[in-house]
């Protein structure tokens, strides 16, 4: 029998690895079926035709499924925020002894793509966290998880392709696409149902969590680095949620191509502009509105840190915390200004 590494790091991490079944009542799902669809459904009855072995003695509905990892042997359960996005579903944890767990959402992060559940239990099985600092290129890896949400027990190998990537993707149909940043770039074949499973190391640590794969690109998968999600541990367990910082702007990074475009005096920062009419480029009662920054206004730099492509703003809150000072440096037209902002937390 083959003894390597591999085999061995996946009998280490694997009893840990779980699955998510997302469920909904038929009743809540029929309210949610668009009304523009309404008219393609049979006449005389407007109730989604699904088969009656589809439905459990409760009445509820599997419509979806994804990965997780237990990281404390009383139940704590990391997975991806847009696994657990619905607040109207019902999430059921499936363990590796085929052991079924009704879960509860104890946090989603507000930012990352990281999301924290409990299960009752005790001696449960769990991965060591690792670190995703320090990372190399071409270091093994080993993606675990439900691939596509129908096969159990899934691994792949491969090796940390890139580091710090940025991608924007829509992570779930019900939010809208998002910049993802920071990501841990590999090869090691990622699905969809891959999502929420452990990135792990040779040792058996966790060093990311499985998020995201670009459609139509092979060897292509991001893992969200473990490090933000044990920022979000320790969080919970001192404050009860997730703290993360707002400053309260959104903007457009500058980079040459839209500096020629526009016809800018800079080639860098980030240019605050929302998307009129309803959402504002600086956020009403924001820690950026209370500084006085206005639409169109240039971030230029904060806390000394020029702002690029390569270093943005969220970059630079990611590693913030709530209360924090912000010194930024910013233009308005020709004058350059400086702005002292207090960060709050973001709800």
């Amino acid at each position: 029998m083959e003894k390597s590494p591999i085999v061995e790091t996946i009998k280490k991490a694997m009893p840990a690895v779980v699955s998510i079944v997302i469920s909904k009542s038929l009743e809540a799902i029929e309210k949610e079926i668009p009304p523009e669809i309404l008219p393609f459904l049979p006449f005389g009855h407007p109730h989604l035709d699904i088969p009656q072995e589809e439905i459990d003695a409760h009445g509820m509905v599997k419509i979806g499924g994804g990965s997780g990892f237990i990281v404390d042997p009383s139940g704590i359960i990391l997975t991806n925020k847009h696994v657990v996005i619905d607040p109207k579903a019902e999430y059921t944890v499936i363990t590796n002894d085929e052991k079924k767990h009704k879960a509860e959402v104890l946090a989603r992060d507000p930012v990352d793509d990281v999301a924290i559940l409990k299960i009752s239990g005790k001696n449960l099985p769990s991965v060591q966290l690792g670190e995703s600092t320090g990372l190399e290129l071409g270091q093994s890896v080993i993606a675990i998880g439900n691939a596509l949400g129908i096969f159990k027990n899934t691994v792949s190998a491969g090796i940390i392709s890139g580091l710090s990537r940025s991608i924007r993707a829509a992570t779930s149909p019900m939010v809208a696409a998002q910049e993802l940043r920071g990501l841990i770039q590999t090869d090691a074949a990622i699905n969809p149902g891959n999502s929420g499973g452990p990135l792990v190391n040779l040792d058996g640590e966790a060093i990311g969590i499985n998020a995201a794969i670009v459609f139509g690109a092979q060897n292509l998968g991001f893992a969200i680095p473990i490090n933000y999600a044990k920022r979000d541990l320790a969080d919970l367990k001192k404050f009860g949620r997730i703290k993360r910082p707002l400053l309260g702007l959104r903007y457009l990074t500058i980079d040459e191509n839209m500096s020629e475009k526009m016809k800018l005096t800079v080639s860098g920062g980030a240019m605050i502009a929302g998307q009129p009419p309803h959402t504002p480029g600086v956020i009403p009662g924001s820690p950026a509105h209370k500084a006085g920054l206005k639409e169109k206004d240039i971030v230029l730099e904060c806390d000394g840190v020029k702002i690029t492509t390569e270093r943005t703003i969220q970059d630079i809150l990611e590693e913030k915390e709530v209360g924090d000072i912000l010194n930024l440096k910013v233009l308005r037209g020709k004058k350059t200004f400086t702005a002292e902002v207090k960060l709050t937390e973001r709800k």
